[in-house]
């Protein structure tokens, strides 16, 4: 449903999203109203001090207020209800008593006001108890009145003042923007779009320094995310529906599919053998790449002893045994480092903190277990890491002896480049070398520090051509095809479940939105049954509800024109263009990127809702990049993602402990039996 207009300008909320919000303000009111005549009853006949009169009238007087909004909240709520996603008719009232509603405010407001006086100025002589119970009606007003004002904030768009155009299409949420002047009409839209998340960016990043890197990257950032919705009429609540839907929708797909025929491969199979002995060398990196993340990732995964066991280290002063650099004053971050791959301080080549944008946090160490000289980098864990994730831009990236176009994400091309600069120019890996010259270079990283690795890799790899590199959960807009085919030579991307930023890219987000755009248009229930069905869905399971794909269209029921998945899009944009059919591409302006090197998935077995205490079954295999071209929605779409549970997954196919959901913090990396396996397609 396109945003609500009211007040001459478009809110970010549609007329049929205050059902939630109605009901609860509902509740409020009712209890508060009596709350109010439980109280003038009981001290009815008791306001006989001076000013006694006057604080009588003012709970009278707001008893009479409570009702009439109490009932226009009702006529809110029950509008609010009617009709569906695609059929606004029966809400048409919903702007008439939003302006009602409103109206009320006001002598709500001049009530609170005067009530605030009143106890102040003429309750003296009063009984405490009766003075007290005024007070906490006008308090309770005013806290009422400030949580309205915070509610409409957060429904306010600053992009929404009205588009002039017709007024019939308006009211269908149409912007036919392909003559001249609606060209510029949008370009002006967009360019306010780009001044507003600019300005929302630098607001969020108001604690990092305003240079001229930290603006081009708000430029660029602002660009992205502004351009992604910017030919939508969709607000927040359509979203969420659609992302319910589609989650059900995937859910039975995935329990319709005709089963695959699994081959299990014997301990001799070459490919068995490969696979596993790449999922020990996985499995052993990933505690460098999640030791990368220093004291917070520790705490975080030993949360009944990280602190205590950090706690005697971090005060200490190390720093005549190894090379540190930047951002860890107390030691935590090494001390943790040292606890979580059990090395020494002499092994530590170069340690480094130093975090800004586009440059990110490493170490170099002595691996004497696997013979190499390790390079683990961090992921994602500040606003300037985050800052380089967003800078999704294509950037040249020429490599020597790798035919076709090579380009990659700047961002985490750029962080790549300073890692590159620092190890060479600095002599880094030199010095590593030297007191170790028979082993080799492996590089390794979780998130970003995954995507910054692979990239790293592919700089390094003509001066060092036996390295290699193992990316957890790398972004899916990475690399361009060249090179990713480049890397698989080198390269192991290890991806758990269905994790989300493997799946992130700009085509996968455009069709994701195409996909929510088809799933809301095409639904005819109420948003707000949809919202609560897909909540408690999401919470307890179930089979995935049998919504309905196409709305019965007949015309007697309904009293406005059905909306399309035409009527939120702007006309003449990529978007909109294809919805023609299933099949139409995604047009984009950004270059398609791609997964890094191999890509080595990491499945659960069995259903994927499962109690807290059962024991867990994995499943490894070699995937492609098909696999990841579109997101999946999940509630383990993040929890997959966190680096814990990459390693988690990791031990568990590498030792023979069995694995529970909810392990102790104070148990050993736990884990169950794993299959190794791949899957033909039946023809059945």
């Amino acid at each position: 449903m396109p945003g609500m207009i009211a007040f001459g300008r478009r809110w970010g909320i549609a007329s049929d999203d205050l059902v939630f919000s109605g009901s609860f303000e509902l509740f409020v009111r009712v209890l508060w109203w009596i709350w109010t005549l439980a109280l003038y009853t009981l001290h009815k006949g008791k306001f006989d001090c001076s000013g006694g009169r006057v604080l009588h009238s003012y709970l009278v007087v707001l008893l009479v207020l409570l009702a009439f909004i109490i009932l226009s909240l009702c006529a809110i709520v029950y509008v609010s209800a009617q009709g569906t996603i695609t059929n606004p008719g029966p809400r048409r009232s919903i702007p008439v008593l939003v302006y009602v509603r409103a109206m009320l405010y006001v002598p709500e407001l001049i009530w609170a006001i005067l009530g605030a006086i009143w106890v102040s100025d003429d309750s003296r002589g009063c009984e405490p108890a009766e003075v007290g119970a005024v007070i906490a009606a006008v308090v309770a007003s005013w806290i009422l009145l400030l949580s309205t004002g915070v509610g409409v904030l957060f429904v306010f768009d600053p992009l929404g003042s009205r588009l002039p155009g017709p007024p019939s299409q308006e009211q269908l949420g149409v912007r036919d923007l392909e003559s001249s002047e609606g060209s510029q009409l949008l370009s002006t839209a967009r360019s306010v779009a780009v001044r507003v998340w600019e300005s929302r960016l630098r607001l969020l990043c108001c604690c990092l320094p305003q240079d001229e890197s930290h603006r081009a990257a708000f430029s660029s950032i602002a660009q992205l995310v502004s351009g992604f919705f910017s030919d939508t009429d969709l607000v927040p609540s359509d979203i969420a529906v659609g992302l319910a839907l589609l989650h059900q929708e995937q859910d039975k797909k995935e329990q319709c599919r005709d089963p695959d025929e699994v081959l299990s491969h014997s301990p001799s199979s070459p490919i068995a053998e490969d696979l596993e002995a790449e999922l020990e060398k996985a499995a052993h990196c990933m505690q460098f790449a999640i030791a990368a993340y220093g004291w917070p990732m520790y705490v975080y995964s030993n949360p009944l002893t990280g602190a205590c066991k950090l706690s005697g280290d971090c005060c200490k002063t190390q720093s005549a045994e190894y090379d540190i650099v930047g951002g860890d004053n107390m030691g935590c971050h090494f001390s943790s480092i040292l606890h979580s791959t059990g090395l020494q301080y002499r092994d530590f080549i170069y340690v480094s903190f130093h975090n800004q944008i586009y440059e990110i946090p490493f170490f170099v160490a002595l691996d004497h277990k696997r013979e190499a000289v390790l390079v683990a980098i961090r992921g994602t864990l500040s606003l300037r890491d985050l800052l380089t994730d967003l800078s999704a831009d294509c950037e040249n990236l020429p490599v020597e002896g790798v035919s076709g176009t090579c380009y990659a994400h700047k961002g985490m091309s750029q962080a790549a480049g300073y890692i590159y600069k620092k190890l060479l120019n600095d002599g880094i890996l030199n010095q590593a070398f030297t007191i170790a010259p028979e082993y080799k270079l492996v590089i390794t990283g979780h998130s970003l520090g995954g995507g910054t690795a692979s990239l790293l890799a592919i700089l390094l790899r003509s001066s060092f051509p036996t390295l290699q590199c193992y990316a957890f959960s790398p972004p899916g807009g990475l690399m361009s095809k060249a090179l990713a085919e480049y890397s698989k030579d080198f390269v192991v991307s290890v991806v758990l479940g269905k994790d989300l930023v493997p799946r992130l890219s700009y085509p996968n987000m455009e069709d994701l939105k195409r996909r929510i755009l088809k799933m809301v248009s095409n639904c005819n229930k109420p948003k707000y049954r949809i919202l609560l069905q897909g909540c408690w869905y999401e919470l307890f399971g179930g089979d995935p509800d049998d919504f309905p794909t196409e709305m019965d269209r007949r015309e007697e029921e309904l009293s406005q024109p059905l909306l399309g998945e035409e009527t939120l899009l702007i006309r003449g944009s990529s978007s909109y263009q294809s919805l023609a059919s299933e099949d139409s591409p995604v047009h984009c302006a950004h270059l398609p990127l791609y997964l890094p090197g191999r890509i080595l998935h990491i499945t659960e077995d069995g259903p994927s809702r499962r109690s807290c205490f059962s024991q867990v079954r994995y499943r490894a295999e070699w995937s492609s990049e098909t696999a990841f071209r579109s997101v999946l929605i999940s509630p383990r779409m993040i929890a997959d993602h966190m680096p814990d549970a990459v390693l988690r997954s990791l031990h568990s196919m590498t030792q023979d402990r069995p694995f529970n959901l909810c392990p102790s913090s104070d148990d050993p990396p736990p884990p169950p039996l794993f299959t190794l396996t791949i899957r033909v397609k039946s023809n059945i």
